[in-house]
């Protein structure tokens, strides 16, 4: 597909896992995509740009430096994030507060910064990262769920904020993805394998999601193709927030 061809994307945390299948998949259906990412290594043809999304001096730099050499943006994923673990009382202020400030202010940064080079774009979308967290009961996720949440809800805010901007706003809300982070939190539990095997059998199709899977979703999303198509939360879980089955799924 070329669907987006000539149209410029940018996709936050794109370095590893989601934010990068999502850049790739972009880039092999036309688009010229610019990652930013704290350590942006990434292989041609992406083109990667340092940024922290918590520095608002950093993220203003790198949002014009990508305006500057492509001629402007198009399209933005909102993919940057990080995991917390544990009930409420688990995490400190602080952590709170770090949390809260990638996986949420730091959506707002990037958006505000990418708002006027959008407005001029005829095919603007913002996809944001969000998690079945967001809407579904997860046991140890407290923070990570908060902060997620609140990304469902800018999702709609903006949505609505930019009708008259013609700037399609949507997210996507990932079951389990089988990503670095994950596998991180794998190799640190007592029984790895065990582990595994529960967040597959938590997923009604009995296995991890792929970050190709969610990365097919946010393109479909972004794709001019779908220009009907704002206000969106498309889940990408596996059937985890609507589906019961009474048995185990078939592999």
């Amino acid at each position: 597909m070329t669907d987006f061809a000539g149209l410029v994307a940018v996709v936050t945390g794109g370095a590893s896992g989601i934010g990068r299948a999502a850049a790739e998949t972009l880039s092999a259906r036309g688009a010229s995509v610019a990652v930013l990412d704290r350590e942006p290594e990434v292989a041609e043809p992406l083109t990667g740009f340092r940024c922290d999304v918590t520095n608002d001096d950093e993220v203003t730099a790198a949002i014009d430096a990508v305006a500057e050499r492509f001629g402007g943006i198009d399209v933005l994923v909102n993919n940057a994030g990080i995991g917390a673990q544990g009930d409420v009382a688990a995490n400190s202020g602080e952590e709170w507060h770090r949390v809260l400030d990638v996986n949420v202010v730091g959506m707002a940064r990037v958006s505000a910064a990418a708002l006027p080079h959008l407005r001029r774009s005829e095919h603007a979308a913002v996809v944001n990262t969000c998690s079945i967290a967001a809407w579904a009961g997860l046991p140890n996720r407290a923070l990570y769920s908060a902060s997620k949440g609140a990304v469902l809800s800018l999702t709609l805010a903006m949505a609505t904020d930019h009708l008259p901007d013609r700037i399609r706003v949507n997210c996507v809300c990932p079951g389990t993805v089988d990503t670095p982070w994950i596998g991180r939190l794998l190799d640190a539990a007592a029984d790895p394998a065990a582990e595994r095997a529960a967040l597959q059998a938590r997923q009604p199709i009995g296995r991890l999601v792929t970050a190709e899977e969610v990365a097919n979703a946010i393109a479909y999303l972004a794709s001019p193709l779908s220009g009907s198509t704002t206000g969106t939360t498309l889940a990408v879980d596996g059937g985890m927030y609507g589906l019961r089955p009474r048995g185990p799924a078939r592999n």
